[in-house]
């Protein structure tokens, strides 16, 4: 067959290539450079192999037979003799052979190998390095013993197990067919992606997959070590686990290489090579003769993770239950893999500075906690998914046996007696750990008697030091005992509890102290917990004490974490007993009551089994259902100016009652702020219910009740030493001692409420221990069970105190009651005085530790107590000479019930608060759980502990009403109690400060107001003869201004001007408006796209383009309006300054190094006072706010004058005011801030003239600011102004000022009086025909140009202030001309016989009733027909037409004609005058709007009224409308096609919207994602879509970029003016780009749960949500992004 013939020679010439093109390097590293090189000449063979796979099944069996056979192999390699070049290629194949095996060491490498000759094909060294020659393998020959013996250092080499049956590992490599090879090189090459798809391609064939997955674990060693050695290890790691997970992911293939390939012993043992090489001395305990040998957690290989594909390999065969049982059987694996796992034990170990703080944190933990979890933890989980049933005991029998003997060696190699070494921790004892969760196991699933693999208890008491020492630290962590080792060691101590880590790491070291805690004997457990806190010395009942290991200030913090952490250790039940989701619900109550959580972060937060192929997995439906049933929904809210809400998860009220538990929050808290957190929302739970109004203590809850096997656990409760603690605490608290809180007391509390909760069974009730005192006549209490204990008296208590305390001075009382225990007390003392340490107290609970200790060491020996061990004492003694101890007598009588009820008077700070319940209610006695009881503060919880007490014993009850009846003697009225006086005291006091406070105030305003007043007469000495020129009523209404940064107030004067905080910014939004009803709907497949043809801004620049082609220029720049796009608008906050005061702000600014959001170069800073964005600052006229009073009144002027008077007025343009034409400061600033105004949107949207600087610019773009400004506020208020009122938070409008600065600019520049538009207005011009020819251009008709635009002209060429009278005057004349406009655009949208028809019947009613013709609109429409049908004006084609030409449609056509030029004027006289607008029903919108701009003469009631009795012609209606349509009919002569196209339509505009978007994300996503770019026709990386029109761009994209500008920033000026809001694709989000700054927004995409998804990381569908949707727009249009969003910074044009 052909295929045998060419196949296998082609294969080999690949491998001949691959052979020839590696040299083994000096540095054991192949050049990258070389090795691509050689890749890149031989990707055409590996693209035809690959090509071969895909042919099908047939072809991959031959290629299979070609690549396994070993005759082929044999025959073509053989023949070597024949020729050099494959000579050559043969040697180097077997030098780069030479370090493929394990057993050497690379260092070794050079010297350990003696060529063996070059031509033999296998190399005849089996090399096994010395150390691992163990009695299996005894063929090692004599050139490794140099090896063994070499310096390996301090290292040592750990045996390796002499069941490594399969020799090949350790061997050089011999290959045996071309696959083995390939698969060589393949990995000597670092796996290219080509080789590695070949070898993958393969796979269906079934012969070759098991063939390749042999030869793949034949060199997994050898994979190993050229990961190690790789640069680019994360990327070979990625490709290695690509093959490998589908290679042992297949459980029959993983069992049949573990069977045949030992599988596991190699993986085992290429593991514990690869840490081999970066081991180092442990320090833990003895630092000198230590021999444990630790990973170094600074090495790459732990650093970088290098690995981790050896590790998921191994977890991955480990989740077939076949091979994990043969794992757990095979005794041999089990010792390698714990000396694998001792690798970690006690890596990373801390050691706490005391003199110098650190110079440089190490951050080395992060790899130390990856390295615990991977490499030990998720193996372990990987086993325990096996031991779930009762068959497998065995399994857990053997780890835990192992385990053990792991944890004894580890003991013996550190020189571990029974004291931890002082200021060390390491979080990391995986030892500890396994032994930990196999013994949880096996109580939970395998019903295994706990007691059987437990071992002695010396071994426990070691087992439990560490874990202990991990719970001290924390606590000394948190109360800043570790600051000099820098943040990284509070890191620490937060990974540990974080939720990831916390199940492998907190939870099983708190379930085995409770184990050990269970077994051991509980004066010794306690006594060790107090010890390790270093809290021994605080226990005394002297009122002052020495420490002598911690600093007094340490004390409190420590004593509360000695305290916590014993109520943690006897409440969790993790282990002890609650089912899975039991733990889940009590994870989950506990994460919700810290902070309200958003589905994703609860998922993150709930601790999960880190081996996702076992246990109870979030997402899973326990978790929903859990959810649901502790959880509402708190569906996302909007805040206006707010920061976005997500969907969050709030706890039912249910569950704040009954199931809040501090205990679970305390443990899985990673902030302490958390905890406050927690119990504020409790609080406030509370209060809102009614339930408790003050502030509540934790609440105690009831716990699951314990598994049998870890009953002892509540002997640890009823143990005297704990009684004496808890007794000397209570006492303390009450004497008021130093360094007690109210948390110590709230845990004592809460121990002695579990005490009574959990007391033992066998206890009978008190008869028998109150028949006389027991045996044991030494100790304080006479029995152990805290129910009697509590109720015993003590009387005299022996102290050693310092000299100076108080205590000293008394004297020993005379009655003896004492004797038996003070003297008992000072026997015990004899020991203590030998060891010499300043732990002096009455029950010392370190010797009481050092002599159980001894017991329990030297059982079988015959002197059971004599010698308490003097070692480390020394340790614990204070470095100086302490000062000398003395003893005293304390006098007590008191027991733990009298403490409990002088607390509560003292909390309560009365007298007496106590009084048992049950004597009013006996019934309390019976049902206790009283739900009174179970929210409130320390007098709740005392009240509730002495109720259990009662219920507990009768002899209880008793003792508790006799302390109550006896404790409060009648008392003289002088001696309150102190702490009630303590109360009352500050009552009084509170109340004096008030007053006091009251009067100070009141002082300090007088005070200030007469210093202002002072100080403004001293200030400005000529204002006063200003005021005396003014007239009182000027004086007024003058305007005052506060600056907001000197704080003084006064009016803006010519010399020092104030000026509002504006912030200018270029709109585009105007011209967004649509004429359509329906919005555009974002394009999301190929047939849709938006027409961006109909947008107010492309039919306002297409008319004026329009009309400058048949037009003057300079009448053109008058007839229209432009700023629809780049138009500027101004806002303030409403806040003023002095404008000098503002130039020394922006001096500070500008020297402030700080870094802001804003660039202060470009002027740009927040308000000081409001901190709002703004960027100039716009000056308030002088003293004006005359005008609004002065001319209100109507006047009687008749039109005539009134039009006269405009005229003169306008006239008088080019002389300014005196005060302005001479330089002041106003006018400067007036200057400057226009400059502003122009230079805040870009050239092309404010120079439209044919002449370039043309002055007619300026003029058209000053008006036009205003024109922006009144229509953006037109559509703030909804479009219409039916809602009336003033305006926009009418502090915050700065229209007003704005006009004065822009008239004070239009009144430089003159109109030419023969082209004043309004002679044309109000007067009948000559016929000027003759003159009309020799001009290149006619002037733009009247009935062409634009009313609002006249009217602005108009106003701002006046003379500021404008009188009211003249103001209405020119709407009156606007209003004509506007009527007119209406009627011929009428006219035009008539059939012609429609036409005819009103021609007729206008000309019949003229000649029915002159007088009112004019104020007819059926008369001036004939009028207008006939007087346009003179030109060719109607001859062209039919227009649409109007549908119904009935009398009622028309008025209404023409009314809503004439709608917008009313609602700006309205606005404007609102601004300029003030006065509110009123409120009125949409359909009565034009006649409120007529009356209160004064167009109807009186008020006509409605049926009646038609809008032409508005009109008011100043000259005779039918000569002047005549005059204008003269002019059409001239310019039809010239132009017929574009008459009817320049006459001004109705305007009927939709407020601007953004594109509506699709209900799913994933519609857009699917067309975006995919769709390639306009410019350069590729993918883009990351693609982006404008929201205003669809665009679709680049973000980023380097592409696309024109002069330095990316493509989004580019869009955003060509579209927004210099806003732009993109939706980025791949992630969901929005982008705003304002100006030179940009801010990610949010995302307006939610997944079910309420909850964004940025970046798509999570992959949930996602759906629009309408209410974010709705407030970006609302944003655009207000133009408040500013303000809104917080976090801008510079996008530097790179977006």
């Amino acid at each position: 067959m052909m295929s045998e013939l060419v196949l296998p020679q082609f294969i080999f010439s690949l491998i001949q290539h691959l052979r020839e093109g590696y040299n083994e390097p000096a540095l054991d590293l192949p050049s990258e450079k070389d090795l691509h090189k050689i890749l890149q000449v031989l990707e055409p063979h590996v693209s035809f192999l690959e090509d071969l796979t895909k042919m099908g099944g047939a072809m991959r069996s031959v290629l299979t037979q070609v690549l396994t056979s070993q005759q082929f192999y044999k025959n073509l390699t053989s023949g070597v003799g024949e020729n050099a070049y494959a000579k050559k290629s043969h040697e180097k194949y077997l030098i780069a052979l030479k370090g493929s095996g394990l057993a050497f060491p690379e260092d070794k490498l050079a010297c350990g190998m003696q060529e063996q000759g070059a031509g033999t094909s296998t190399l005849a060294v089996q090399g096994l390095a010395g150390a691992t020659a163990t009695s299996g393998q005894g063929d090692s020959s004599d050139e490794e013993d140099q090896d063994g013996s070499q310096g390996v250092g301090k290292r040592k080499r750990v045996k390796l197990s002499s069941t490594t049956k399969d020799q090949s590992i350790m061997d050089v490599l011999k290959h045996k067919c071309f696959l083995e090879e390939l698969l060589f090189w393949t990995i000597k090459y670092e796996f290219p992606q080509k080789m590695v798809t070949f070898l993958l391609n393969m796979l269906p064939d079934q012969d070759y997959k098991i063939a390749f997955t042999k030869t793949f674990v034949q060199h997994y060693a050898f994979i190993m070590k050229t990961l190690k050695k790789s640069h680019e290890s994360d990327t070979m790691s990625n490709r290695i686990v690509h093959i490998s997970v589908q290679l042992f992911s297949n459980e029959e293939l993983a069992r049949q290489v573990t069977e045949e390939c030992q599988l596991l012993e190699i993986m085992v043992t290429v593991l514990l090579y690869m840490m081999e090489s970066c081991l180092i001395k442990s320090e833990l305990q003895d630092e000198e003769n230590s021999l444990h040998v630790v990973v170094n957690c600074g090495e790459a290989l732990l650093k970088n993770n290098t690995y981790w594909p050896l590790v998921s390999d191994f977890i991955n065969i480990l989740s077939h239950q076949s091979v994990a049982k043969k794992f757990l059987d095979d005794h041999g694996l089990l010792v390698t893999w714990m000396n694998f796992v001792s690798f970690f034990q006690g890596m990373n170990l801390n050691k706490r500075e005391l003199n110098e703080h650190v110079e440089f944190e190490s951050q080395t933990y992060y790899a130390a906690f990856a390295a615990e979890l991977e490499a030990c933890a998720q193996p372990m989980w990987g086993l325990l998914s096996h031991c779930k049933v009762r068959e497998t005991q065995e399994y857990t029998r053997n780890v835990v046996r192992y385990c053990l003997e792991a944890l004894q060696d580890w003991f013996d190699a550190i020189n571990f007696v029974d004291e931890p070494a002082p200021n060390q921790v390491t979080f990391h004892l995986p030892l500890h750990r396994y032994f930990a969760m196999f013994l949880s196991k096996a109580v939970k699933c395998q019903e295994l008697d706990l007691d059987t693999i437990l071992p002695d208890q010396e071994m426990l008491m070691k087992l439990m030091i560490h874990p202990l020492q991990i719970q001290a630290s924390l606590s000394e962590i948190h109360s800043n005992m570790w600051v000099r080792n820098g943040l990284q060691i509070k890191g620490q101590a937060m990974t540990y509890v974080q939720s990831h880590f916390c199940n492998s790491m907190i939870d099983p070291d708190i379930y085995l102290l409770q184990v050990c805690a269970s077994r051991l004997d509980p004066d010794y457990f306690i006594s060790s917990v107090f010890e390790r806190f270093k809290v021994v010395d605080l226990l005394t009942m002297a009122s002052q004490h020495q420490n002598t290991v911690l600093d007094s200030e340490h004390e409190r913090s420590m004593l509360e974490g000695a305290l916590t952490f014993l109520v943690l250790l006897l409440s969790l039940r993790l282990h002890l007993g609650m089912t899975d989701d039991e733990i889940l619900r009590a994870e989950m109550v506990a994460q919700l009551c810290m902070n309200d959580r958003t589905h994703s972060s609860l998922l993150d937060l709930i601790p999960e089994n880190p081996n996702p192929k076992s246990g109870i997995i979030p997402g899973s439906l326990s978790f929903e259902s859990v959810l649901s049933a502790v959880a509402d929904f708190k569906a996302p809210v909007f805040e206006p100016g707010g920061s976005m809400q997500q969907g969050m998860y709030t706890p039912k009220a249910e569950v704040w009652d009954k199931e809040f538990d501090p205990v679970m929050v305390i443990l899985r808290t990673v902030y302490r702020r958390d905890v406050q957190s927690a119990m504020d929302r409790y609080t406030a739970f509370l209060k809102q219910s009614g339930k408790f109004p003050g502030n509540p203590w934790p609440p105690y809850k009831k716990r699951t009740p314990l598994h049998p096997s870890y009953k002892g656990l509540i002997k640890l409760l009823h143990c005297k030493t704990l009684h004496i603690v808890l007794f000397t605490l209570l006492y303390k608290m009450l004497m008021d001692h130093q360094n007690l809180s109210e948390h110590v007391l709230c845990m004592v509390l809460y121990l002695i409420e579990l005490g009574l909760e959990n007391s033992p069974e066998h206890e009978s009730d008190e008869e028998e221990s109150a028949s006389g005192q027991e045996r044991c006549h030494d100790s304080w209490f006479p029995g152990s069970n805290l129910v009697s204990n509590m109720r015993h008296f003590i009387n005299y208590v022996r102290v050693r105190v310092p000299e100076t305390a108080p205590e000293v001075k008394k004297e020993p009382p005379a009655s003896t009651s004492s004797d038996g225990l003070a003297s008992s007390q000072s026997s015990r003392r004899k020991s203590l005085q030998r060891e010499n340490s300043g732990t002096a107290q009455v029950f010392s609970l370190v010797a009481e530790r050092r002599k159980k200790f001894q017991e329990i060491i030297n059982r079988n020996t015959s002197e059971a107590n004599q010698v308490v061990r003097p070692k480390t004492s020394m340790k614990w003694s204070a470095p100086g000479a302490t000062p000398q101890l003395t003893t005293a007598i304390l006098e007590v009588k008191e027991s733990m019930l009298s403490l409990l009820i002088k607390l509560h008077h003292k909390l309560s700070g009365k007298q007496n608060s106590y009084y048992p319940p049950w004597l009013d209610d006996v019934d309390v006695l019976i049902h206790p759980e009283i739900p009174r009881y179970s929210h409130g503060d320390g007098m709740t919880a005392v009240e509730r502990i002495l109720l259990k007490a009662a219920v507990q014993s009768r002899l209880n009850k008793r003792i508790i009403e006799e302390i109550c009846r006896k404790v409060t003697p009648p008392v003289p009225p002088k001696k309150i109690s102190s702490a009630e006086k303590k109360t009352l005291d500050k009552e009084e006091r509170r109340q004096k400060a008030r007053e006091r406070q009251q009067k100070l105030l009141a002082e300090f305003a007088s005070r200030q107001k007469s210093f202002m007043e002072t100080a403004m007469d001293v200030e400005s000495p000529d204002a006063d003869i200003a005021m005396e020129v003014a007239t009182s009523e000027q004086h007024v209404s003058e305007a005052i201004y506060d600056c907001v940064i000197c704080g003084q107030s006064g009016p803006s004067t010519e010399d020092r001007p104030t000026g509002l905080v504006v912030l200018l910014q270029a709109s585009s939004v105007l011209g967004q408006c649509r004429n359509g009803a329906e919005p555009k709907k974002l394009p999301t497949s190929e047939e849709e796209h938006i027409d961006s043809e109909d947008t107010c801004a492309t039919l306002h620049a297409v008319r004026r383009r329009t009309l400058q082609r048949y037009f003057k220029d300079s009448s053109c720049l008058q007839a229209v309006s432009i700023g629809w796009e780049g138009g500027v608008y101004v806002q303030t906050c409403g806040h003023t300054l002095h404008i000098d005061c503002h130039k020394s702000y922006m001096e500070s600014l500008r020297n402030d190094q700080v870094l802001q959001g804003f660039s202060v170069d470009k002027g740009e800073f927040t308000c000081p006072l409001c901190r709002q964005f703004a960027n100039s600052v716009l000056p308030c006229y002088p003293g004006n706010n005359v005008e609004r009073s002065l001319w209100q009144s109507h006047s009687n002027k008749c039109m005539q004058d009134l039009v006269q008077e405009v005229e003169d007025l306008q006239e008088q343009l080019g002389t300014f005011p005196v005060s302005i034409s001479s330089e002041t400061n106003l006018s400067k600033e007036m200057e400057s801030v226009m400059k502003d105004i122009k230079s805040t949107t870009q050239k092309k949207y404010t120079d439209y003239s044919k002449s370039q600087g043309s002055p007619d610019n300026d003029f058209l773009f000053m008006y036009s600011v205003a024109r922006t400004n009144l229509e953006l506020e037109l559509v703030h208020r909804g479009g219409n102004l039916c809602s009336g009122g003033a305006s926009t938070a009418g502090k915050r409008s700065c229209l007003n000022q704005l006009f004065h600065v822009l008239a004070m600019h239009m009144r430089l520049y003159s109109i030419d009086s023969a082209y004043n538009p309004w002679r044309k207005l109000t007067q009948l011009m000559q016929d000027k025909n003759s003159e009309l020819a020799s001009e290149e251009l006619p002037e733009v008709p009247v009935l062409y140009r634009d009313v609002s635009s006249l009217l602005l002209i108009q106003i701002l060429t006046m003379p500021q202030p404008l009188h009211k009278e003249h103001f209405t005057c020119i709407i009156k004349v606007l209003f004509t001309l506007l009527y007119t406009q209406a009627l011929a655009a009428l006219s035009v949208k008539c059939s012609a016989e429609d036409r005819m028809a009103w021609k007729e019947s206008g000309a019949l009613k003229k000649l029915q009733n002159t007088s009112s013709g004019e104020k007819s609109w059926e008369v001036l429409l004939g009028h207008v027909i006939t007087e346009l049908s003179k030109g060719k004006m109607y001859e062209e084609g039919e227009t649409e037409e109007l549908t119904v030409v009935n009398p009622d449609s028309v008025e209404c056509y023409l009314q809503q004609f004439c709608l917008p030029f009313l609602r700006i004027t309205s606005l404007l006289q609102h601004h300029l005058f003030g006065g509110d607008l009123p409120s009125c029903q949409e359909d009565e919108e034009f006649t409120v709007l007529a009356s209160c701009l004064g167009l109807l003469p009186s008020f006509q009631s409605a049926h009646q009224f038609t809008s032409a009795s508005c009109l008011d012609w100043p000259v005779p209606a039918f000569d002047m409308v005549s005059q204008w349509c003269s002019e059409l009919v001239s310019f039809a002569d010239t132009r017929p096609d574009q008459v009817k196209v320049l006459l001004i339509q109705e305007p009927k505009w939709d407020l601007p919207r953004l594109l509506q978007l699709p209900e799913n994300y994933n519609t857009i996503f699917q067309y975006y994602h995919r769709k390639t770019c306009t410019v350069c026709s590729k993918v883009p990386k990351d693609p982006a879509v404008c929201l205003v029109c669809g665009t679709f761009v680049c973000l980023k994209g380097l592409c696309c970029k024109q002069q330095s500008y990316c493509e989004c920033v580019l869009h955003s000026q060509n579209c927004g003016a210099g806003t732009g809001i993109f939706l980025l694709i791949n992630a969901s989000v929005i982008i705003i780009i304002r100006g030179h700054r940009f801010c990610l927004w949010g995302s307006v995409y939610l997944d079910a749960h309420g909850e964004e998804d940025r970046d798509l990381r999570r992959g949930k569908p996602l759906y629009i949500c309408k209410e974010r949707y709705k407030v970006l727009e609302q944003q655009w249009v207000s133009h408040t992004f500013d303000h809104i969003n917080k976090r801008w910074g510079p996008h530097y044009n790179g977006l």
